[in-house]
C-alpha cells in the first residue's frame, strides 16, 4: 500500500527540491556568500537522510590527524537539549551537547570537540577558545552551505547509492543528486567485505565521479564488545541471547553481524538520536525476560551508549547486562594508503596556501 500512497508525495519533493536547487545555485553564482577560513576545513557528510555511516569515517579523520595536528570537530550536536555554541568538557553528556559529538569527546578527549547550529559564527567562537587549532572537522556539514570548506568528503550508503534515490518525502535525499558535484571525495560506505571488482567498476559507472573527484569504497568492521560502564572487553559464550536496543538509522547491519556470532538476536529499535526513559528500560528488561536460554545480554551501539549513561544509576540499580559493540570503517581495494595521503596532501597544501597567504 506504501508503495502507491508514496506517490502523493511525489509534488511535495519536486517542490522542496525547486527551492534546494534555488538556494545552491545563489550559492554557486556567488549572490549568497560562503565564508572560508585560513586553516585546513574538512566538511563529511551527506545527501541523505541519516543511515550512511557518516560517524566513523570522521571517527577515522580524527584517528588518521590528530597524532600530527591539534585537531577539533565541529557538530551540529542534533537533538542536544541545549542552544547555540558550546564547547565539551569534562562535565558535558550527550543531553548538552548531542550524542555524536558526545561520542567523539568520550573517545578522544585529546580533541576539541564543540557543537553550534551556526557554523559560520561557531567557528570564530572555537577559534578564539582554541586558538592553537591547526584542523577542523565539520560534520554533517554538507547541506551547510554558509561555509565553504577546503575538501567536501560525501558519504552515500552502499545499500542506498544517492543516485537511485529521491528528494525527501518521496525519497531519502537532502536535495537533488547534483549535489554531489560539490564533493571533492566520495565514499560508498557499508560495503559487502568482499565486494568483488566488477560491482566496483559497475559503481563507479554508475556515480559517475566528475574529473576533480576521488572515489574510495569502505566496509564496516565491528571491534570487540566492552561493559556499558566499564571499559572492561566483554566475552559473551556462543549459546548467548542478544537482544539489541538502539536508535540507529540502519541497524541492519548491526544485526546481521551479530546474527553471523550468535543463533539468537532479536531487535528492539528505537528513533535516531533517541533519549531513553524509564519506560523504556521497563521495556528493555521487559523483552529480555522473555528470551529463550540461559545466557542474556543487551547489546547497544556506542552512539546509543552516551545516551543510556543519563540513566546510569537506573540501568545498574535494574541489574540490565548491557553490552558496547564499537564499529569503525576499513577502506577496500588496498586505499587505505591512497585515502591518507589524499587527506595529508591537502592539509599540507592548505596550512602551506595560509603560510604565504600572510607573508604578503
Amino acid at each position: 500500500m506504501w508503495q502507491y500512497l508514496k506517490y502523493l508525495l511525489y509534488p511535495f519533493s519536486l517542490l522542496y527540491g525547486l527551492v534546494l536547487w534555488i538556494r545552491n545555485r545563489l550559492y554557486d553564482n556567488g549572490m549568497l556568500t560562503a565564508v572560508e577560513f585560513d586553516l585546513p576545513v574538512i566538511s563529511v557528510g551527506n545527501l541523505s537522510v541519516g543511515g550512511t555511516g557518516k560517524t566513523p569515517h570522521v571517527e577515522y579523520l580524527i584517528r588518521l590527524l590528530k597524532q600530527h595536528y591539534r585537531l577539533a570537530t565541529l557538530s551540529r550536536g542534533y537533538n542536544r537539549r541545549t542552544k547555540g555554541y558550546l564547547l565539551a568538557t569534562p562535565g558535558s553528556s550527550s543531553a548538552d551537547i548531542g550524542d555524536e559529538p558526545m561520542q567523539f569527546h568520550r573517545k578522544f578527549p585529546d580533541v576539541t570537540v564543540c557543537v553550534g547550529e551556526e557554523r559560520m559564527l561557531a567557528v570564530p567562537q572555537l577559534l578564539g577558545d582554541r586558538p592553537e587549532t591547526q584542523v577542523i572537522l565539520l560534520d554533517d556539514a554538507f547541506q551547510h552551505r554558509s561555509i565553504k570548506p577546503g575538501m567536501n568528503l560525501m558519504v552515500t550508503d552502499h545499500s542506498r547509492l544517492f543516485t537511485r534515490d529521491h528528494v525527501v518525502p518521496f525519497g531519502r535525499l537532502r536535495e537533488d543528486r547534483k549535489g554531489y558535484h560539490r564533493a571533492n571525495g566520495i565514499i560508498v560506505s557499508k560495503c559487502p567485505a568482499k565486494l568483488s571488482v566488477q560491482e566496483k567498476e559497475s559503481i563507479t559507472r554508475e556515480i559517475s565521479p566528475l574529473p576533480h573527484q576521488r572515489l574510495f569504497f569502505t566496509t564496516l568492521q565491528y571491534g570487540g564488545l566492552y561493559h556499558l560502564f566499564q571499559p572492561e572487553p566483554a566475552q559473551l559464550p556462543a549459546d548467548a541471547s542478544i537482544l539489541v536496543v538502539c536508535g540507529i538509522a540502519r541497524p541492519e547491519p548491526l544485526v546481521q553481524h551479530l546474527l553471523e556470532r550468535y543463533a539468537n538476536v532479536h531487535l528492539l529499535s528505537f528513533p535516531d538520536h533517541y533519549y531513553y526513559t524509564q519506560k523504556d528500560l521497563d521495556k528493555i528488561k521487559l523483552e529480555l525476560e522473555q528470551l529463550d536460554g540461559e545466557h542474556k545480554y543487551i547489546v547497544t551501539t556506542e552512539k546509543d551508549a552516551v545516551r543510556l549513561h543519563l540513566l546510569r544509576d537506573r540501568i545498574t540499580g535494574m541489574g540490565l547486562p548491557f553490552m558496547v559493540l564499537p564499529v569503525e570503517v576499513q577502506f577496500l581495494f588496498g586505499e587505505a594508503d591512497s585515502f591518507n595521503s589524499y587527506i595529508f596532501d591537502y592539509v599540507a597544501n592548505a596550512m602551506l596556501a595560509a603560510e604565504n597567504e600572510y607573508a604578503e
